[in-house]
């Protein structure tokens, strides 16, 4: 089984954002971290290590990975230096970070229509106690 992490930092207006790929097998999960100002080498390391338990990663996007076979390392080489010079990240990524957004923001509606019947329901026993008190010398 293979397995990888990658990291991609890149400016994204106003904010320097790093990208966090890990692959197990054929899944692939995701975090993104917002870092502000533009990070040294031992910040990035550093954050790394304090916060990889807080990491929020994606839910697990489905990779498959073609047969392998072997490749002429030149063009690995290449291909290494492509994705060294290659600004953003991947569309894989993207993916599972929009993935991972769409299920914050849905367990968000579910929390806030929660509270909502919660607030309604106090409402209404409120409402109840004090038509209760207001007949109580009848």
């Amino acid at each position: 089984m293979e397995t990888w992490a990658a990291l991609t930092v890149y400016f994204e207006d106003p904010f320097w954002v790093g990208v966090y790929e890990r692959k197990s097998g054929p899944k692939l999960e995701v975090s993104r971290i917002i870092f502000g100002a533009e990070p040294k080498d031992y910040t990035v390391y550093d954050f790394l290590l304090r916060n990889w338990n807080r990491l929020s990663f994606s839910p697990p996007v489905a990779d498959p990975d073609p047969l392998q076979k072997k490749e002429n390392p030149k063009r690995v080489q290449r291909e290494i230096r492509a994705q060294l010079s290659r600004q953003g990240i991947e569309t894989k990524a993207q993916m599972a970070l929009k993935l991972q957004q769409e299920n914050a923001k849905a367990s968000a509606k579910l929390r806030r229509r929660e509270k909502c019947a919660l607030e309604k329901q106090q409402k209404y026993e409120l409402r109840r106690r004090k038509q209760k008190e207001k007949h109580r010398g009848r």
